[in-house]
């Protein structure tokens, strides 16, 4: 095997991706939990989870629940 020497900054970079790509892979091989159907299916209720955590702001969750509303597999 060749010996290869590359700059430290430019080392960390490619470690940095490595350990992203390993991460995303865990998550996409636990498919039943990334693909996963909502446990609540009612609007108000999702809309008040979000709103509990003081995250988010008034616009971000009326567009959220107009959004719910129009999805087929919630209900209002």
């Amino acid at each position: 095997m060749d010996t290869i020497t590359i700059p430290a900054k430019q080392y960390q970079n490619l470690l940095e991706k490595a350990f992203r790509y390993d991460y995303l892979a865990g998550i996409v091989q636990k498919k039943e939990a990334l693909f996963a159907a909502p446990p609540v299916k009612k609007v108000n209720k999702v809309v008040e989870a979000f709103e509990t955590t003081g995250l988010y702001s008034p616009a971000f969750l009326k567009s959220l629940k107009n959004g719910l509303k129009r999805s087929s597999y919630f209900q209002n």
